[in-house]
């Protein structure tokens, strides 16, 4: 198996970040934009698209600042985190994603974290 490699995107969000990281962190919020559905219990998340369910654990958290999954079915050290920053200067908010890709996938998966985050803009009316 392949090295899988990190990768960042960012985007700048019109939020607060209190409210995107309701948006970002709750199985309410994730199904508005991520997955179909996503339904929880304690730290397992269950995310369901098209009907194929997959499971991520809630790795670590810190309230309006980031949240941090890791697939279950994966057995390396991968996950994916999203973390809200607040522009000091500007007050533009931007939510930073960091995830994790083998070499050829790593376009792929940009390409869906922007399709999967121009959904949450348009749900947060910040499209």
């Amino acid at each position: 198996m392949s090295e899988k490699i990190n990768y960042e995107l960012e985007f700048v969000i019109q939020s607060s970040p209190q409210m995107l990281y309701q948006y970002i962190s709750t199985p309410s919020g994730l199904s508005e934009w991520f997955a179909d559905n996503v339904n929880s219990r304690g730290e397992k998340f269950t995310f369901i698209w098209d009907g194929s369910e997959e499971v991520a654990n809630l790795l670590k958290k810190k309230n309006d600042e980031f949240i941090r999954f890791s697939w279950e079915e994966e057995d390396d050290d991968s996950y994916f985190e999203l973390r809200i920053k607040v522009d000091d200067i500007t007050s533009d908010v931007s939510l930073f994603i960091s995830d994790f890709a083998e070499e050829d996938e790593v376009e792929e998966g940009k390409l869906l974290w922007t399709n999967q985050i121009s959904s949450l803009k348009q749900v947060l009316g910040s499209a």
